[in-house]
């Protein structure tokens, strides 16, 4: 080699030719650099002078030109000489390699001969940084010049010859090149040790720009030889120079290989370097590159062969230079394959790794295996082999603790004292957190290897589009290995990981399923030899899958029978005297854990129709009786938690947004509700019933008896027989009014039901019997307006009365404090304008009142005059106060109720009836209300309109007759509660509606003729229609015009003394009609009507009509005349017998009170 370079390197071309050649400027080539970045260092981001960067890697692959800018001049400047383009690299190939190396050999005698030197830095590191950039550059030329070149097919040219045998040269140059730089691992240690320099600076040792030169160097060298293979279509390239010598077969494909296979054991050897110091805490932490360059060499790797269709896995062969003295091999092949997982690794068969955990293994190597093995079922999907082996592992070891000792207590799991805690932690493990997120990088620290090994097990049940298959897949391997031996095997821990196993396949897998067969493996439990602690974690574990059912939607009555089984065997334990305090002491844990978990039960149940009264069984009779103080105090607050649930599940609308889809139709509903109820009147009641009369209550005693009095007002039929019929009374009277009962109990148990959930209707039930309790205080009227004060006083009344502007009422009188809140409540909804606080106002008010009707029931059933007047009146007041509100179609159920029990009930339509007396009274007193009320309800109403319409019709027609007696009267008129309600002392669009609607009744019930008879009572509804149209200045023609057709009907058929009603009435219609309208024709539309109904056969009595009318307003019968003369005309034609003299006369009297018009009118008759 020293007598190649002894000769002159003048080039193929002469520098004085430059002039002559346009010479070529290429861009600053590709290169591997650590140079600072902003923010690279950070975000793990590539150069932006790599080459993924800047394109080279999608350019290979893509068979694009690796440089389309660079090398289109004549000549280039390689190792600073110029040479021709197209034939540099043909005619002086071993020349510029020899060049080549020259440049390398002087970059390692830089690395050799460089000092400390701080004065030397700068010049060192350009001299370095200029022969790495002649390097590179040339190794771009040569991609170039090979994506150029083309197979030569043609007569034999000196030229052509030796470019045909360029493949060949070319391969024996580049193994000579890999011979020269040799492997990565055998560079000094000073180069190696500049994969850890600082990269903030901008000047870099000769030993920095060594190890990088070869990085390039090496992946040069594989992308040189893939673009030859490409150009040379698949032949394969021999280097028959170096066969000739060695005796050696030498390729393109077997160099590539060679090359592949010592770059990736070289990177594999730096990365189990780094491994070997990472601590188990940080393994996804610490990345598997020392440099960004090695990172982006790793990726350059991975994609050219996949490419190629190859593998990282297989292009690996063993190498005996790989380091020995890895700490866990094993563990290094999994931080591995996760690292080159998370940087574009895509071979799901890597994961195909045998598991095998040897007997030694600590949780420290296997927690950071399991780790890495779910970041890969993460980035790639789940493979059921790694799955199987781990259950392998797992089935073995239940029993152990999978703690890491120098972690300390971070290392530990997570301690589920109750069954929602357990089943949230099973829960977390179905949902695991993605790679990067830091959740997932501290998985290691918080929580042990079985339970990442849940989440894996998780992420292949949940596997999309799978369709039960990977469930299937593993059934039977999970399932095998528990039986009545390995039951009885588990400690403490092995149970909570068997319940948390469970937990997780019940969430992610066929729940029925899998709880049928947890709750059969724990039945193998032996009753008589489990410890307590154990029996209260197999508990929680059962009831956590009693959650699971009432989240799913499914009914839990079997596991929770099976679970009351065990807690009523438990408690008759508790229960008998024979049995020791310490085990009884004992016995309290697994009690306590089973109170807390239906307690659970409850409050996260959607709608308590799942048979959780099942969980409420009759040990609950055995269990409160032995308690002690403390003990009674934890079952009581159990009690009371119930309880309020329950009350919050019965108030709430079965249908709602906040209820998932399967919640069951209303009335199944309160069916299960029912239950629900008659399991805690049984099992608890009656001990609250012997409670009752100790001087020293607990005082959770009053909280839960308030409870069962708010229970009682939601479902009173659920009550027991002794509290029937009126079970808010008995349990008032059982703790409220006894006489016997302890005074702080009664006062603690008032105040609980003023707080909590009675509204100010349901406070009348509270008054219904409350002088019973106020006698015992010896000043009714003073406690009344104490309790009235309290009432007034909570925040929510306060808030309303604030927000309406009025004032609450200072009177003893509870009465007046009532009608003050109704007001409040309905003008603070009319000033509402968003849609959803009107709705949400409605539904306030709707628990305001609750079920009134179910309230006032006992008014009306006992007929006392006090009580229907008060029930009526409050009922009258809501309607009135609250008729916008009752009009929305959350509301309206309850304005029918009202309708259909208050104002048209059946024994009240019964005329004949006298045994209503009372409540006939209290109606007629309250009755301008409910009409009030009603007629603006119907206006505003937008669902059921047209039925309320009709309802008020009825309402009006019924009571209308009801109240008017048969002969008028002054009194009876002027003082009828209908006319009360429709004239108001100021006039109002609702009035006016009320009387509109009341004139529609009148006209079609009470004023209609049936042939030639009047309608019955016609004096007296007349005297109605005139009294109802005196107190009132309507002026809408239209309001006038809906009686005056029968009112004229009667003018004309009925005699004395109705006649002189029906003149008023007629003349007051006139009136306003001509004051509103004025004097047009049209405004006695109806009249013309009138006459041509009646013309032929009523001749005579309609101009009698009319006779009164022209004395009324002349001008409107005389518009009139061009019809009735033809009309008369017409009748004596049909008649047959010439002028009709009666008829004449009587018309000829009608013309006479005309004027002019007439006159002249009979003038035209007589010429006739």
């Amino acid at each position: 080699m020293e007598g190649e370079f002894s000769q002159s390197l003048t080039p193929l071309v002469s520098p004085s030719a430059l002039d002559h050649y346009g010479e070529s400027a290429p861009s600053r080539p590709l290169c591997f650099t650590c140079a600072y970045e902003p923010g690279r260092e950070e975000t793990g981001r590539l150069s932006s002078n790599g080459y993924i960067s800047r394109g080279a890697l999608k350019s290979l692959l893509l068979k694009l030109n690796p440089a389309p800018a660079d090398f289109e001049g004549d000549t280039v400047d390689i190792f600073d000489f110029p040479w021709v383009t197209e034939t540099a690299l043909v005619e002086s190939t071993k020349l510029l390699f020899g060049l080549f190396r020259q440049k390398v050999l002087k970059m390692e005698t830089l690395v050799q001969s460089s000092s400390h030197d701080f004065g030397q830095a700068s010049s060192l590191h350009y001299e370095a940084e200029e022969l790495t950039q002649q390097c590179v550059l040339f190794l771009s030329y040569i991609k170039v010049l090979i994506f150029r070149y083309r197979l030569y097919e043609g007569p034999v040219h000196p030229f052509k010859d030796a470019e045909a045998q360029l493949p060949s040269v070319l391969v024996e140059e580049l193994f000579s090149i890999t011979l020269l730089i040799g492997r990565i691992k055998n560079l000094p240690a000073n180069v190696q040790s500049a994969l850890t320099i600082q990269h903030q600076g901008k000047l870099f040792p000769p030993s920095w720009q060594l190890l990088h030169l070869h990085l390039d160097i090496h992946w040069s060298v594989l992308e040189i030889l893939h673009l030859l293979e490409q150009r040379m279509m698949g032949q394969v390239v021999y280097t028959h120079q170096f066969v000739n010598l060695t005796s050696e077969t030498l390729t393109n494909i077997s160099l590539f290989e060679d090359q592949v296979n010592n770059l990736l054991c070289d990177l594999i050897g730096l990365a189990m370097n780094k491994y070997n110091k990472v601590r188990p805490t940080e393994t996804l932490n610490s990345h598997h590159y020392h440099c960004l360059c090695i990172k982006e060499l790793w990726i350059l790797l991975m994609h050219l062969l996949e490419h190629r269709s190859k593998t990282i896995h297989t292009q690996v062969n063993p190498d005996p230079g790989l380091p020995m003295h890895c700490k866990d091999t094993e563990g290094f092949t999994w931080w591995l394959l996760t690292h080159l997982a998370q940087i574009g690794m895509h071979n799901q068969n890597v994961i195909s790794i045998i598991i095998n955990f040897q007997k030694a293994a600590q949780e420290e190597q296997i927690r950071m295996v399991v780790h890495c093995c779910l970041s890969i079922s993460l980035m790639w999907g789940q493979n059921v082999s790694a799955v199987t082996m781990l259950w392998e592992y797992y089935s073995k070891n239940l029993n152990s603790s999978f703690t890491v000792p120098w972690l300390g207590v971070s290392g530990l799991g997570r301690i589920s004292r109750t069954p929602l805690c357990l089943l949230q932690q099973a829960k977390s493990c179905c949902s695991p957190a993605s790679v990067g997120s830091n959740s997932h990088t501290q998985l290691y620290r918080s929580t042990n290897s079985f339970h990442i090994f849940l989440r894996i097990l998780a992420l292949h049940l949940c596997q999309e589009h799978a369709g039960g298959a990977p469930w299937r897949q593993i059934k039977g391997r999970l399932y095998s290995k528990f039986h009545q031996r390995r039951m009885t095997e588990l400690s403490d821990t092995g149970l909570l990981h068997f319940l948390l196993l469970f937990l997780v396949l019940a969430q992610c897998a066929e729940l029925e399923d899998v709880a049928s067969r947890a709750c059969d493996l724990l039945a193998m439990l032996p009753a008589d030899s489990t410890p307590p602690a154990l029996r209260a974690l197999q508990w929680r574990g059962q009831l956590a899958l009693v959650l699971l059912y009432s989240e799913k939607g499914l009914d839990a009555g079997a596991l929770a029978e099976q679970l009351a089984a065990y807690f009523s065997q438990a408690a008759r334990e508790f229960y008998l005297k024979t049995t020791e305090p310490s085990r009884k002491l004992t016995l309290w844990a697994p009690l306590s854990s089973y109170l807390e978990g239906v307690s659970e039960v409850f409050e996260t149940s959607p709608n308590l129709t799942l048979s959780e009264e099942r969980l409420l069984n009759k040990g609950f009779e055995l269990l409160l009786p032995a308690c002690h103080q403390s003990e009674l105090s934890s079952a009581l607050g159990f009690l009371q938690t119930v309880l309020a649930r329950v009350h919050q599940r019965c108030g709430q609308p079965s249908h709602s947004i906040d209820f998932p889809s399967w919640v069951p139709l209303p009335s199944v509903a309160k069916e299960r509700h029912q239950a629900v109820a008659v399991a805690l009147w049984s099992q608890f009641f009656p001990f609250l019933c012997s409670m009752r009369l100790s001087q020293t209550p607990p005082p959770q005693l009053a909280d839960a008896a308030a409870g069962f009095t708010l229970l009682a007002l939601d479902m009173p039929g659920s009550a027991p027989q002794n509290l029937q019929p009126h079970p808010i009374q008995s349990i008032m009277q059982s703790f409220g009014w006894d006489e016997m009962l302890h005074p702080l109990l009664v006062t603690h148990y008032l105040n609980h039901l003023l707080q909590n959930g009675w509204t100010v209707s349901s406070i009348m039930i509270l008054s219904q019997r409350a002088g019973q309790l106020w006698a015992r205080l010896r000043n009714l009227d003073e406690q009344l307006a104490e309790l009235t004060r309290q009432v007034l006083r909570l925040p929510e009344v306060e808030s309303v009365l604030q927000s309406a502007g009025l004032h609450p009422v200072a009177a003893k009188d509870p009465k007046p404090a009532m009608a003050v809140f109704i007001r409040a409540v309905g003008q603070s909804y009319c000033e509402l304008q968003l849609l959803s606080e009107r709705s949400s106002a409605v539904s306030r008010a709707l628990e305001y009142v609750g079920d009134i009707l179910k309230y006032i029931k006992p008014y009306l059933l006992n007929k006392s005059r006090e009580g229907l007047q008060l029930a009526y009146w409050t009922v009258g007041c809501l309607v009135k106060h609250w008729s916008y509100l009752l009009a929305t179609s959350k509301a309206q159920q309850l304005l029918f109720r009202i309708v259909d029990v208050l104002l048209l009930p059946h024994a009240l339509l019964q005329q004949d009836s006298g045994a209503h007396t009372q409540m006939l009274s209290a109606l007629k007193e309250s009755l301008p209300l409910f009409l009030q009320g009603l007629s603006v309800a119907v206006s505003v109403s937008q669902s059921q309109g047209a039925y309320l319409k009709q309802q008020l019709h009825s309402i009006i027609s019924q009571y209308l007759s009801r109240f008017l007696p048969a002969t008028p009267s002054t009194g009876a008129v002027v003082n009828h509660p209908v006319l009360l309600a429709a004239c108001g002392s100021t006039p109002t669009p609702q009035g006016e509606r009320l009387r509109r609607i009341i004139l529609h009744v009148l006209r079609e019930n009470f004023l209609q003729f049936k042939v030639l008879a009047p309608p019955p009572r016609l004096a007296a509804f007349l005297s109605f229609l005139l009294e109802l149209l005196k107190r009132n200045s309507d002026r809408d023609p239209a309001l006038h015009t809906i009686p005056l057709p029968l009112v004229l009907r009667c003018l004309m058929l009925v005699n004395e003394p109705q006649v002189t009603e029906s003149t008023e009435v007629t003349q007051l219609i006139v009136e306003r009609r001509t004051a509103a309208v004025g004097d047009t024709v049209s405004i006695f539309f109806f009249p013309r009507a009138f006459v041509e109904e009646n013309e032929g056969v009523y001749d005579q009595q309609v101009y009698n009509v009319l006779e009164v009318a022209a004395v009324l307003h002349p001008f409107t019968v005389t518009a009139l005349i061009p019809f009735l003369s033809p009309s008369l005309r017409k009748t004596e034609y049909k008649r047959g017998l010439g002028k009709n003299t009666s008829l004449r006369n009587g018309y000829r009297r009608l013309l006479a009170l005309l004027g002019d018009c007439g006159q002249a009118e009979m003038i035209s008759l007589e010429e006739d």
